[in-house]
């Protein structure tokens, strides 16, 4: 019942490759394990082994190998199901998941990993006034929450895990360092192939974060710096030198070469940020292949490209007046009914022409997305026929968008309960490119701002985006207008602004969103279900025999047992569930019949037999469902009769 070890992967796919570096060792626990010997790593990767303590280019500070085993280990921890706090529960797809973002993206790496096609975060800008974080690698995890006062005795979470970061105590960019990189290392396991994440820094990290991220996603993955103008009057905060009006937004991508260009719509780029895209003035026409607009001419301006470096790009075409078909031809040849045209005259007094955009195959080929138009001398011109002309690319600088504290506050009757939130125009410009199925995750949600960017987005184009809320509860301040308002922690507002946000999206598409998923489930990071039942003989007696019957935490339910199930079968969270009665129990029934599972008390074979005629891929039942010993005792022949191909899981 714990999450994955990374560490395990990893060793095994060092064994894959060099299987003579893998040997085993006792653990901590006195059991054998397989360890890497890294001299004979170092040995296979490299002739000059670098020494210990030789100079090389690397970016470290202080507990930063700490702080990348912290994102290698495994924890025990589970995610339950808060049915009050979501909205449409048992039929929506997106989560909103509250608990420390490290612990929750270990949780999500067991059945989200490379399946997240974007990932936004707004982290902690380590202004000095900001929260950080308090991961401590002076002792382990454990033993830190149980000295540091986090937790009750009833192991309920009493302080917020995170302190203010001063410049004043001597790790400023240390503690914001030691609290980012695992948090990356993990999210890059969620990125699919194609995935991309965009997070936003300010001027203080921005250098740090540049380096962090070219060691966790390659610096070969960096693919752009954003300049996103939030402010064109300028603030000059500190007193000295120009004001700062534009904040940076880094893009780092799993695999650059997956990745094609981020295309935005035209009329959304033309409205929201008039001064970085104008002149969208296209002519509009159509043929028998549908509507099309008329785009750039085919030859290629650089005078760089000619006959002598690029031949296979200099050649004629050749053009029909009475049908308008075009092909390609040699320079000075000749056919009945065809016009020349050749390509433009080089003006580098060296070359005689300029090389055409398009190959020879390719303008024979798809000779449609050409046209052909007379030029004001009489002659012809030829140019490129845009089918997708509603998107152009995206720029990397972002204008006309600012915060989003006017939208947020009108969400809740003009009272402000955040402080600068992301605007829903900013998540919308840089989330716009992905397909309409994606998973879009933000680990740093706050006021939830990403959440309504994608129900925005999909109303608008019909798309089934689903997206991944995660919050730390950090408690509101008792003087602040939120507190004022019922709202105790961060994560029920972002909550609350959500729901908000999806009706509102609602009434202003209209019937054409009518399906659209508003909903969330709510999820909560917790213990593991499971009770500790792990002692030393010495420690055991017999009356643990009794106290411990039953192995799972008395205040559990059914849906409790069914979430930390999910995971470890790589079932999302956001499966479709139904409950149904099978034979007087209790049983869900997880994407069909792919997964079936029953935690209610007295299940008899009958109950069994029941499931195991419906074939599903899953099954999973307590140890303590069982009914009497006979049911444990027939449940295996059962399912071998009916589905043997059943996997089966008692807990």
């Amino acid at each position: 019942m714990k999450s994955l070890d990374a560490m395990d992967g990893n060793v095994a796919k060092i064994a894959a490759l060099f299987p003579n570096c893998v040997t085993e060792r006792k653990g901590k626990d006195g059991t054998v394990e397989l360890a890497i010997d890294f001299d004979k790593l170092r040995a296979e990767l490299s002739k000059d082994v670098l020494e210990e303590g030789e100079e090389r280019y690397q970016f470290t500070w202080p507990d930063k190998r700490a702080a990348s085993r912290l994102a290698n280990t495994a924890i025990d921890k589970t995610l339950r199901p808060d049915l009050v706090a979501s909205k449409d529960f048992w039929n929506t797809e997106n989560l909103y998941i509250e608990g420390d973002n490290l612990d929750v993206l270990k949780v999500l790496r067991e059945n989200y990993l490379g399946k997240i096609k974007m990932i936004y975060i707004d982290p902690p800008y380590n202004t000095g006034n900001d929260f950080v974080y308090n991961d401590d690698f002076a002792q382990g995890k454990e033993d830190f929450e149980a000295s540091s006062g986090l937790f009750d005795e009833d192991g309920n979470q009493v302080l917020d895990p995170m302190q203010r970061n001063t410049e004043s105590n001597g790790r400023f960019h240390t503690d914001w360092l030691n609290m980012i990189y695992p948090r990356l290392k993990v999210a890059r396991d969620l990125l699919s192939e194609d995935g991309v994440i965009f997070i936003s820094i300010d001027d203080n990290e921005e250098h740090n974060l540049k380096k962090v991220c070219d060691e966790v996603f390659g610096s070969i993955n960096y693919l752009n710096t954003f300049a996103w103008v939030n402010n064109l009057t300028g603030r000059q905060i500190s007193g000295k030198g120009a004001a700062k009006t534009w904040e940076p937004i880094l893009v780092y991508a799993k695999n650059s070469r997956a990745i094609s260009t981020f295309d935005i719509d035209i009329a959304f780029a033309k409205n929201n940020m008039p001064d970085a895209y104008k002149g969208f003035n296209k002519d509009l026409r159509e043929d028998e292949h549908g509507a099309f607009a008329i785009g750039d001419t085919l030859y290629n301006h650089n005078r760089k490209f000619n006959e002598e470096t690029r031949p296979n790009l200099v050649f004629s075409i050749f053009y029909n007046p009475d049908t308008e078909e075009i092909k390609s031809g040699d320079i000075g040849a000749s056919y009945p009914g065809f016009v020349e045209i050749l390509p433009h005259t080089n003006g580098d007094g060296v070359h005689k022409y300029h090389a055409w955009r398009w190959s020879r195959p390719k303008v024979d080929s798809e000779s449609f997305n050409l046209i052909v138009l007379p030029t004001s001398k009489g002659g012809y011109e030829i140019y490129t026929r845009i089918r997708d002309f509603n998107t152009t690319t995206l720029k990397d600088i972002v204008t006309n968008i600012s915060n989003g504290d006017s939208e947020v506050q009108r969400l809740f009757d003009n009272r402000k309960y955040f402080d600068y939130p992301k605007s829903v125009a900013l998540l919308y410009t840089l989330i716009g490119f992905s397909d309409n199925e994606s998973i879009i995750l933000d680990f740093f949600s706050g006021s939830g701002t990403t959440a309504h960017a994608v129900m925005k987005l999909n109303a608008e184009d019909g798309g089934k985006r689903k997206f991944i809320m995660v919050q730390l509860p950090e408690v509101t301040d008792e003087k602040s207008e939120a507190r004022k308002a019922g709202y105790e922690n961060i994560c029920q507002i972002g909550e609350e602004r959500i729901r908000r946000a999806g009706e509102k999206v609602k009434d202003e598409a209209g019937d054409k969103a009518k399906d659209l998923d508003v909903g969330f489930r709510v999820l909560k990071l917790d213990s593991s279900n499971m009770e500790d039942v792990f002692y030393t003989p010495e420690d055991f007696n017999e009356q643990h025999l009794f106290n411990y019957v039953d192995n799972v935490k008395s205040d559990r339910t059914p849906l409790d047992l069914l979430f930390q199930v999910l995971p470890e079968l790589g079932i999302e969270l956001s499966a479709k569930i139904e409950e149904r009665d099978v034979n007087g129990k209790k049983v869900f029934f997880v994407d069909g019949t792919y997964l079936i599972a029953t935690f209610d008390t007295e299940v008899n074979e009958s109950t069994v037999t029941e499931i195991a005629k419906l074939k599903p891929d899953y099954f999973v039942m307590r140890d303590a469902s069982a009914a009497n010993d006979n049911v444990l005792d027939n449940f295996e022949q059962i399912f071998k009769h009916y589905s043997p191909d059943t996997i089966r899981k008692i807990l």
